[in-house]
């Protein structure tokens, strides 16, 4: 599966450099993807909604020393949709919704089998949620906002773990900056939860923040290739941290739908339950 994804993202990349070379800009006019970063926030009335699928894969974990120890591998595919709104007249609020549904393989079984949902599988958590604008003047940074409600109440059986059981109140914090040429932007984001209300779920009083920080490049008004490293660091009765790497691009289809294809990879970890690969596709449209 690696080799055939990793072709699938660079043939994805390259379209997008290439698609620069296809076209002239003879507008001044910013695409969806340059303009409707997760730090801005919807006009009253529109409406964003973005169906997001990951398979994340493994087969290797390290101990609380950072030793890599090689398992079978486990796989985990997590789709969610996430919908917002805009409610108010200055554009400052936005309240919308987000759903998880996960199913998850073990025992050496091959990536692709997280699509044959006979493993454990099954809706998660439902989050609703709201997005603001801390700052008037500053349109470029907002908070996101959730309570994930889970909808299971067995975090791990004989078929292996599908999701944790604890509630999680999450702040989500994010921050662009786009340079004068507008060929470059930087996207920040702080993601902070708290998890509580299942004394049966590792994630149980632990405290999770991770930092992210990308770096897009815009080949044209239609097409986007970046790069980014994300943290994890989780304090409190379960103790772990983690690093990953990743690289993709995004595709305005049309005025509405635009097309992201992503890929990372943890490259170190302490206490961490996997050294695995991310592979991600997802939609959004915006209207």
């Amino acid at each position: 599966m690696k080799n055939s994804i990793y072709k699938v993202l660079f043939t994805f990349i390259i379209l997008i450099s290439l698609n620069t070379y296809g076209q002239e800009d003879d507008t001044d006019t910013k695409s969806n993807i340059q303009t409707y970063t997760p730090s801005k926030l919807l006009d009253n009335g529109q409406w964003d909604i973005k169906f997001f699928n990951s398979v994340y894969t493994q087969t290797k974990q390290t101990d609380s020393g950072s030793k890599s120890v090689t398992i079978p591998r486990q796989n985990f595919f997590t789709s969610t949709v996430e919908f917002f709104t805009g409610i108010n007249d200055n554009n400052r609020i936005n309240i919308g919704a987000i759903v998880e549904f996960r199913s998850n393989t073990f025992n050496g079984r091959n990536a692709f089998s997280v699509f044959s949902f006979d493993g454990r599988a099954g809706l998660t958590t439902i989050a609703p949620a709201i997005k603001w604008q801390p700052l008037e003047k500053v349109g470029n940074f907002s908070i996101q906002t959730a309570l994930h409600i889970p909808t299971i109440s067995d975090e791990e059986n004989t078929d292996g773990y599908l999701d944790q059981t604890a509630w999680s109140f999450q702040n989500r914090f994010f921050y662009d900056y786009t340079f004068p040429s507008g060929n470059w932007q930087i996207f920040t984001e702080l993601n902070t939860e708290y998890s509580f209300g299942s004394d049966q779920s590792f994630a149980n009083n632990t405290f999770l923040f991770s930092p992210g920080f990308f770096l897009s490049y815009f080949p044209s008004n239609e097409s986007t290739i970046l790069v980014f490293t994300q943290h994890l660091q989780r304090v409190g009765d379960f103790a772990q941290n983690g690093t990953s790497l990743g690289l993709g691009g995004k595709y305005q289809l049309t005025d509405v739908l635009n097309l992201e294809v992503l890929y990372s990879k943890f490259v170190r970890g302490n206490n961490f339950q996997g050294l695995g690969n991310t592979y991600s596709i997802g939609l959004r449209a915006l209207f």
